[in-house]
């Protein structure tokens, strides 16, 4: 199932493994916790204060 939404939180909490893209590549797979410690992720996306 590929799921395509802006709603981080609810998102990676019913998500087993995610994808990041960043323009146009794969930035990132993991597990939402791999997702949320990604250093990249979190500069390009989540900002230094997120938390799940």
């Amino acid at each position: 199932v590929l799921i395509t939404d802006h709603n981080v939180r609810e998102t990676l909490g019913i998500c087993e493994r995610a994808y990041i893209l960043h323009d146009g590549k794969v930035l990132t797979a993991g597990s939402p916790q791999e997702i949320v410690d990604d250093p990249m992720v979190r500069q390009v996306y989540l900002g230094d204060q997120f938390q799940i």
